[in-house]
């Protein structure tokens, strides 16, 4: 049972002081056997893992004890836990002598770790700095006094007392032997210093005086020993039994050092009490420790180095769970302490840093207007604006001129406020979105839109049913003037109402998308519902090519005022730019959806600015020799101001 307890305090001190990766040494006997058994047992429970495990006895052959040595050398473990008794390790220590085996951190049983035949200047630069358990040291009081007054006369009889005088003082009691001197009785043991007086390393012999006392004072603490607290006190010294009757668990650190002179001392450093709870069994004087070689430097001994925080161990196939690799953190992953089995995943709106080794809020990403992408679409937002402006200002100061009458002003001038409309309402797409922005986005770029194509629609059929009729020319306003208000407003009046239906029903909300980009969080408006997105730019693509199919029939109108080509161009162009918008508009990641979006708006703004108005405001400021009634309307005598 000692064995087992002593085994079971080498693990929890191996595991004290950081030791994962050890060798085992062990006497091939019931001792050393069902120690090592226990220590081995209990070294997986302390993370521990042993490395070899060998075994000699006092008959091994040398052979044997050769290649035990031979493998300690090999192993990698740096510290040597060896349960072996004193003989045996006497023959270990031998053959370390011969093949110097050096640098070992030694851990010891109490069988030597104590043990005065090993403290030799030989062994010591192989044992300087063990460490190991010892039974505690006691002291017995008068037991000193009571030793240094034995003499032969208080037993005449007793010849083992005789012969353990004349050897102690080299001298005989029978006077027959020469050269040596006759014991005159007179001799006394307090006048020289003797291993049997030196009470200074009562171990063994306490533990046998303990247990002598306790079986003499069993009756008198029978009635303790029924209820399992027992503690019996010879002299101060208390002592007690656990529940199956064996004494705690109690050893004292004794570590290798040596003395001013050199010799090898023992020196208590520590001890150890399984009766307390855990985490306080060991009191440890960790500074006043000598470890191998003389230094104040404890060892390390592990088969793989420490993972850092960041990484996690990664068992090596075909290796104890003590060898490991260490592996990085997988992205988004973290590990915030040493030697972590496993990586934890951060929460969904956060993310790893570059070490992983803390979760970090995730990067918020949506088009700006500080970036540089954000602020070239609100330039050519507000330049197309600016440019627009510039057009109707060009109109207005014109509108009494005969081309600007042609163009039926009315609807110009409608079209010029539009098209403003759509330049602006790209920059709604722009800056963090909000509930408001993202509702606002998408319900202004559908009505301005429909405004728009709703216009020009309305434009080129006054254009077609005016030159199809040759209507007289003071007869065609009054016939379409109202009419092409109700087409503006008819048209434009649909597209407010799918909105208001959508805004009712599933409005665009701010998003925060995880899922395409892991490590950021990309902000965007949801579009609440992804139907009613789709039926406001069909309802626009529907009007484009409505006015298309017009434009297109009336290609043959006279060549001087054929404002229909133009109106073709800028629905070819719109249609292109509004087709090709649908897959990368589906395909572009994160911010670049809206970057998408907005260039789409631009573009198609730009080509029905420049394919409608650029003509026109050529002949306006360059070409004003032009810009007459006769060269507008050709052969046919019609005015659709």
């Amino acid at each position: 049972m000692a064995d087992r307890k002593i085994s079971r305090a080498l693990a929890q001190l191996v595991k004290y002081f950081g030791w994962t990766w050890v060798g085992a040494v062990r006497s091939d006997n019931d001792y050393g056997n069902n120690g090592m058994a226990t220590f081995i047992e209990a070294a997986p429970q302390e993370g521990i893992c042993v490395e070899y495990s060998e075994a000699i006895s006092g008959t091994s052959l040398y052979e044997q004890v050769e290649r035990v040595v031979r493998v300690i050398k090999a192993g990698t473990a740096k510290v040597l836990v060896a349960f072996l008794g004193y003989d045996e390790m006497d023959i270990l220590l031998e053959e370390a002598l011969r093949q110097n085996l050096t640098g070992l951190q030694w851990v010891g049983s109490e069988s030597w770790i104590t043990s005065s035949n090993l403290a030799l200047n030989r062994y010591s630069g192989i044992l300087t700095g063990s460490i190991g358990f010892a039974i505690k040291k006691g002291k017995i009081a008068g037991l000193q006094d009571f030793l240094l007054q034995v003499h032969p006369s208080q037993d005449s009889q007793n010849d083992i007392l005789k012969d353990f005088w004349e050897e102690t003082f080299g001298c005989s009691f029978q006077s027959s032997l020469q050269g040596t001197k006759q014991c005159s009785g007179s001799e006394r043991l307090r006048d020289i210093k003797n291993p049997f007086t030196d009470v200074s390393e009562l171990r063994i012999s306490n533990n046998v005086y303990k247990a002598v006392y306790a079986v003499a004072n069993l009756e008198k603490y029978k009635y303790i020993l029924n209820k399992h607290t027992d503690i019996l006190r010879p002299y101060s010294t208390p002592f007690s039994f656990d529940e199956r009757g064996d004494p705690a668990a109690t050893y004292q650190l004794v570590n290798w050092q040596r003395n001013s002179a050199g010799e090898p001392v023992f020196v208590a450093v520590g001890s150890y009490d399984a009766s307390l709870p855990n985490g306080k069994q060991f009191t440890i004087d960790e500074m006043n420790i000598t470890w191998v070689g003389a230094s104040r430097q404890r060892p390390i001994s592990v088969c793989s180095e420490s993972c850092l925080p960041g990484f996690r161990q990664a068992v090596i196939k075909g290796k104890p769970i003590c060898c490991f690799s260490c592996i990085a953190c997988a992205a988004g992953e973290i590990s915030n302490s040493s030697n972590s089995a496993e990586c934890s995943p951060c929460p969904l709106e956060y993310w790893s840093n570059e070490d992983h080794n803390k979760c970090v809020p995730k990067v918020i990403e949506f088009l700006s207007y500080e970036e540089t992408m954000g602020t070239l679409l609100t330039a050519f937002s507000l330049f197309g604006a600016g440019l627009t402006l510039v057009v109707s200002f060009v109109f207005c100061w014109f509108r009494h001129t005969p081309l600007v009458k042609a163009s039926n002003s009315e609807l110009s001038f409608l079209l010029l406020f539009s098209l403003t409309l759509c330049f602006l309402c790209s920059l709604t797409f722009i800056g963090r979105p909000t509930d408001w922005s993202c509702m606002l986005r998408h319900v202004a770029f559908g009505i301005a839109f429909a405004l728009c194509i709703s216009c020009i629609l309305t434009k080129t059929i006054t254009v077609v049913i005016a030159f199809k009729a040759r209507t007289p020319v003071n007869t065609v306003p009054q016939c379409l003037a109202s009419h092409q208000r109700m087409g503006v407003v008819g048209g434009t009046f649909l597209q407010v109402l799918v909105c208001v239906v959508w805004l009712a029903l599933a409005p665009p909300f701010p998003h925060k998308n995880t899922i395409y980009a892991a490590e950021r969080i990309i902000l965007e408006c949801n579009l609440g519902s992804s139907i009613g997105f789709w039926v406001v730019l069909g309802y626009i693509g529907l009007l484009a090519v409505l006015c298309l199919i017009l434009a297109f029939l009336a290609r043959k109108l006279p060549d001087n005022f054929n404002e229909a080509k133009f109106i073709t161009f800028s629905m070819l162009i719109f249609s292109a730019v509004w087709v090709t918008f649908i897959p990368a508009y589906v395909s572009s990641p994160g911010k670049f959806t809206v970057a998408v979006e907005i260039f789409a708006i631009l573009a198609s703004s730009f080509g029905l600015l420049f394919c409608i108005f650029a003509p026109k405001c050529y002949i306006l400021l360059l070409k004003p020799e032009r810009n007459t009634k006769n060269h507008m309307m050709g052969r046919v005598q019609v005015n659709t101001s």
